[in-house]
């Protein structure tokens, strides 16, 4: 897994909240802070990452697939 996701991208995916989300991740601040993703970080990435995603049971979508399309300012 080379892509780095943001929570909130990871929440959308695991279909929760965003606070729901950050509540599941307090529970593993431990273990999140051994595979090197510190509690106040935005993204996870590598090891963390699967981590998360095993135990939250998240399918990521194929890396090649196209990333998620950012927002276009109204004006």
């Amino acid at each position: 897994m080379n892509r780095t996701y943001k929570k909130s991208e990871l929440a959308e995916l695991a279909d929760v909240s965003y606070s729901t989300f950050y509540r599941y991740l307090c529970t593993c601040r431990e273990d999140l802070a051994q595979l090197g993703s510190p509690p106040s970080a935005h993204t996870l990435r590598g090891k963390a990452l699967e981590y998360v995603c095993r135990n939250y049971n998240i399918t990521l979508p194929p890396e090649d697939s196209d990333p998620p399309k950012k927002h276009i300012k109204f004006r």
